[in-house]
């Protein structure tokens, strides 16, 4: 917890220099197309720090995270296959390293695209569920690029901008909450992100 503390401290300062909100961004194209942890606290940590740019961040946030999911439906679509149904090495490097990433995971997915479409997006991209994944999946199963960046769209811009309003209208009470209660919500917020691993590996 102590290292986690520190993490949170360190994010944190990045309020306090030019280079908070490019950081921001660039974590967010990479959580929806290759990295694991999700730019959830580093946009906290941000708005925090700036309250009067909660919306600026949030919109970063969303920005980025949208430019990532068009990141990974490109490597889904391009960068996925080596033949007619076999997996390129990019494919078997992300089922060796990405968490909650294998080839069962992967085909299940096809059929919920097949069934869901819209709202496997829509979820996937709302919720804590590995967002990559799904963005991957769609562009080498080639689901409907434009519904796939309108789902995208909504649900990233809708998760950010909450996050952004809830910080700019309760941030002082927050902060406090967040300080007074730090060590229990990191646990949370570790549970829960192992959790959406866990979905789509078991559930999905």
């Amino acid at each position: 917890m102590k290292f986690v503390r520190k993490l949170y401290d360190w994010m944190l300062h990045w309020a306090n220099t030019p280079f908070g909100p490019a950081a921001l961004f660039l974590l967010a194209v990479a959580e929806s197309s290759f990295f694991p942890i999700p730019p959830d606290a580093l946009l906290i940590a941000l708005a925090l720090g700036m309250r009067a740019k909660s919306f600026k961040f949030a919109f970063l946030c969303a920005a980025g995270s949208i430019i990532g999911a068009l990141i990974g439906y490109g490597i889904g679509y391009y960068l996925w296959w080596s033949g007619e149904s076999a997996f390129s090495g990019i494919a078997e490097f992300f089922f060796k390293h990405v968490p909650g990433f294998s080839e069962s995971v992967f085909y299940r997915i096809q059929s919920k695209f097949e069934i869901w479409n819209f709202w496997i997006v829509f979820t996937a991209g709302f919720t804590p569920i590995p967002f990559k994944v799904f963005t991957i999946s769609a562009g080498a199963f080639d689901v409907n690029l434009l519904m796939f960046l309108i789902a995208s769209t909504i649900s990233r811009s809708a998760r950010f901008f909450l996050v952004g309003l809830l910080i700019w209208k309760y941030g002082d009470p927050i902060r406090g909450f967040i300080d007074k209660y730090f060590n229990t919500l990191a646990v949370v917020f570790i549970i829960l992100l192992f959790c959406g691993f866990m979905f789509v590996k078991y559930l999905i």
